[in-house]
């Protein structure tokens, strides 16, 4: 992934706004894109997986645990994000410059891996939805899929804009489809309010699939790819203005994240609504596409199946643009984007040739994340909290504490995922 570029006209109007000539939403508007892709992260196939479970096994009950998921998240990728703002670097970037060469060489090889486990799972997930949308085999939607992505990646070339309206375009379709299925399947509001306010844990297995909600939601690619995307991207002359850069990521982070925790607590109450009474066995992508045609007609499936589509390939996106900017600036090394996405769909054709279960599949991607997880969010509290780093944006005693128990929680509640996901191997 090459460093993209904002066009002189969209720095100008950066400038208005820095300077107080653009007001309310024109001011926010030059500075916005980063976190929207960043988003795209907290929708991908593995939170359809994860919610659909949670909404058909247990009604409301566990929207609370993607309400608290997606705030960790907000904190996480609002600290990535003022990182590359004020440092003009990105996280990887700074673990090289600031960590001793072994740690940077294993830091890069667990990125690795969980950035390219990422993109695998994601290249199925938007395989299988253009799969059910069409009733082609998975093997021609797997090539079809990786051709869509690699066009859209080719954007980059021509600059940050590009990209970044197709992926909010994604994003916004992604959204619309779940508000739609909100008005085919009528979820009991009062019960989303009680369930996203009320904590409340019914059961061993409940207790597990929380842990997985939270640990498929803080993604490791999502906090690398924000602090890249957010460096050398609005010039700032003088700390004022950094402190009113921050001041408009920020607000994009909150909005962005914001969308994603509704679609999935709507996914949470389309799942609920839709299959708790009778059909509260559904916990695979394809069976819930299945089962919403009599439940609901051919158009909520449609619907459904559109809104996977976008999601598998807006996420296979984002996750090639993470791995890229976790080897370059890890390594100071690039490859083509040609080949990285090539190298992502080989194993995606072995698993699907194997015959292996998808949504095991995506399950088992979470597992991986989870294990790479602790390196970019302990980075992050560490450097960002740092004042030979940061200088005087370094973190407040509040955030430093709030960033370190979140990411305490965070990571207990990952290794509890990973040792149940081995018993269950075992």
């Amino acid at each position: 992934m090459q460093r993209q570029t904002l066009t002189e006209r969209t720095v100008a109007a950066g400038r208005e706004s820095l300077d107080g000539r653009r007001r309310g939403v024109r001011a926010f508007l030059p500075f916005a894109g980063p976190a929207i892709i960043a988003s795209i992260a907290y929708m991908d196939p593995g939170n359809f997986a994860t919610n659909i479970q949670a909404g058909a096994k247990y009604n409301y009950s566990l929207l609370w645990v993607v309400l608290v998921a997606n705030l960790v998240g907000m904190l996480f990728q609002a600290l990535s994000a003022k990182l590359g703002i004020v440092t003009d670097t990105s996280l990887a970037r700074a673990c090289r410059d600031r960590f001793p060469r072994p740690v940077v060489w294993a830091m890069w090889g667990v990125s690795e891996v969980a950035a390219m486990a990422t993109d695998l799972a994601e290249f199925i997930g938007g395989a299988l939805g253009l799969s059910l949308l069409t009733g082609f085999a998975l093997f021609p939607c797997l090539l079809a899929t990786g051709a869509v992505t690699y066009a859209v990646l080719s954007l980059g070339n021509r600059g940050f804009r590009p990209l970044e309206l197709v992926i909010g375009g994604f994003v916004g379709a992604i959204g619309l489809a779940y508000l739609a299925e909100l008005f085919v399947a009528p979820p009991d509001w009062g019960a989303i309010l009680h369930g996203a306010t009320t904590p409340l844990l019914p059961g061993v297995d409940a207790v597990v699939l929380a842990v997985g909600i939270i640990g498929a939601t803080v993604m490791p690619h999502a906090l690398y790819l924000h602090s890249s995307l957010t460096q050398n991207r609005m010039p700032a002359a003088s700390a004022a203005e950094r402190r009113a850069v921050l001041r408009f990521s920020n607000i994009e982070v909150v909005l962005a994240l914001g969308v994603a925790g509704l679609v999935n607590m709507a996914m949470v109450a389309m799942a609920a609504a839709a299959f708790h009474q009778g059909h509260a066995e559904v916990a695979e992508i394809q069976a819930a596409y299945h089962t919403l045609v009599p439940l609901l007609g051919g158009g909520a499936a449609l619907v459904f199946a559109l809104s996977l589509m976008a999601s598998g390939f807006s996420s296979s996106i984002v996750g090639t643009m993470a791995g890229q900017a976790i080897m370059q600036d890890f390594l100071h090394f690039r490859i083509p984007v040609w080949l990285r996405r090539a190298v992502t769909m080989v194993p995606a054709f072995v698993l699907v040739g194997l015959g292996a279960n998808v949504t095991q599949s995506l399950v088992w991607s979470q597992v991986v994340l989870s294990l790479a997880l602790p390196v970019p969010m302990l980075a992050l509290v560490v450097l960002t909290g740092d004042r030979r780093v940061m200088g005087r944006f370094a973190n407040s005693r509040l955030t430093q504490i709030a960033a370190t128990l979140a990411a305490a929680v965070v990571l207990a509640l990952n290794a509890l995922l990973i040792a149940q996901a081995l018993l269950a191997w075992g």
